[in-house]
């Protein structure tokens, strides 16, 4: 949220356990109601299908298409995997503004969780 706040950008961001049970969820203030969904689904993303980026960089520029076959699946950056000690531990999802912003208000937040 720091981050976001630092570019006056508006964001939803939602963490999700091993599981891809989400345990976390914060909407900034003017932050667009339809990207409460598009975060969690960020987060779930790279959880279910293992990426070690998000879902939106496999399909985009690594043309995997098979992981929009995968329940929770959105092709869009802005999901990353929570790693500890080598343990995929979760994911955080971050929507509203372009993939690579979101992107790095995941980034900037990971190392907190």
């Amino acid at each position: 949220m720091a981050e976001a706040k630092k570019h006056d950008w508006k964001l939803n961001v939602a963490v999700v356990d091993s599981g891809a049970n989400l345990v976390a969820f914060q909407r900034m203030d003017g932050a667009q109601l339809a990207s409460i969904a598009v975060s969690q689904h960020k987060a779930r993303g790279p959880r279910a299908s293992g990426a070690r980026r998000g879902d939106g960089d496999g399909v985009q520029l690594k043309q995997n298409y098979y992981l929009l076959t995968l329940d929770g699946a959105i092709a869009s950056r802005g999901g990353i995997p929570l790693v500890d000690k080598g343990k995929l531990i979760g994911a955080i999802g971050c929507s509203v503004v372009q993939g690579s912003q979101d992107e790095g208000g995941c980034e900037a937040g990971a190392p907190t969780l």
